[in-house]
């Protein structure tokens, strides 16, 4: 395949800039190159194949080492500087990353080089994460959209349940009170007649969600032509998972709420004429 690939070429190590890794490695040294899954794709090639490049006329050939998450419809090559000699730096676009100590201020930092800087026409600025684009947002917002309207409809699922299940029972909870049973007994009896399902709706509904997680999102990576990284599709750890299990006890006891809360207004002679 013949064509023209965007390089991106560095000085020095630069794994730790943010660039996540979907397989192998980053590059350490000239010949080495780290590529997005768009490039593998496009060039049918994989980890570990060689590609040469055209770098002023001379042949240039790289060894892929890694595969980046980097969404780009673009050839796009991660490469070193050396490995190019003939290709000489743009020094008024590169761009320069500086890697702070732990405990840097950033803040007085930037301000010190910005001063430092004044005349040479550059400026310093912290880095932008590109996990708070609008896209990523948006994406948010409909996600805890969806899932606050499936939450609303599960508790009007107990709570049909339970306001039929406390409709047949209310002369024995008629008998209850009579026989001395108080109103936060008989919240208490409503509300434990829904724990078992509860739970076990929630840990179905874990299982289930985790199987659909783990089909849909490399799927949906796989069809705009990119691999995604293991902290996209890894992101259930144990206690996230036990969290969500008891979500579905959580929903159970709303919607057991207003049943019990009925149940246990009810005077005991209404309940007990109840057939």
């Amino acid at each position: 395949m013949t064509g023209f690939a965007r390089l991106d070429d560095f000085t020095g190590d630069a794994s730790w800039g943010g660039y996540e890794l979907v397989s192998g490695r980053w590059f350490t040294r000239p010949g080495e190159a780290a590529v997005p899954s768009t490039f593998l794709t496009a060039t049918g090639t994989r980890i570990g194949d060689s590609v040469v490049l055209t770098d002023h006329g001379k042949a240039v050939p790289v060894r892929i080492v890694g595969e980046v998450f980097h969404p780009t419809n673009n050839l796009l090559m991660f490469a070193d500087a050396a490995t190019f000699t003939a290709t000489k730096p743009n020094l008024t676009a590169a761009s320069y990353h500086i890697r702070l100590a732990d405990g840097v201020d950033v803040t007085g930092y930037l301000t010190g080089l910005n001063s430092a800087l004044a005349t040479s026409g550059f400026t310093a600025e912290p880095e932008r994460s590109t996990g708070s684009s609008g896209t990523i947002l948006l994406l948010d917002a409909l996600a805890a959209l969806l899932t606050l309207m499936l939450v609303a409809v599960a508790a009007m699922g107990v709570l049909n349940m339970v306001v039929l299940d406390t409709r047949e029972r209310v002369r024995d909870l008629g008998i209850h009170k009579a026989l001395g049973m108080t109103p936060w007994q008989t919240i208490a009896m409503v509300i434990a007649s829904v724990v078992v399902t509860g739970l076990t709706g929630g840990a179905i509904g874990v299982a289930i969600g985790v199987a659909v997680h783990g089909a849909v999102t490399p799927a949906m990576g796989h069809r705009a032509g990119i691999n995604l990284p293991a902290s996209v599709t890894d992101v259930y750890q144990p206690t996230t998972l036990l969290l969500l299990g008891l979500g579905g006890l959580l929903i159970a006891v709303a919607g057991a709420f207003l049943p019990a809360g009925w149940a246990a207004g009810t005077r005991t002679a209404v309940a007990l004429r109840t057939e």
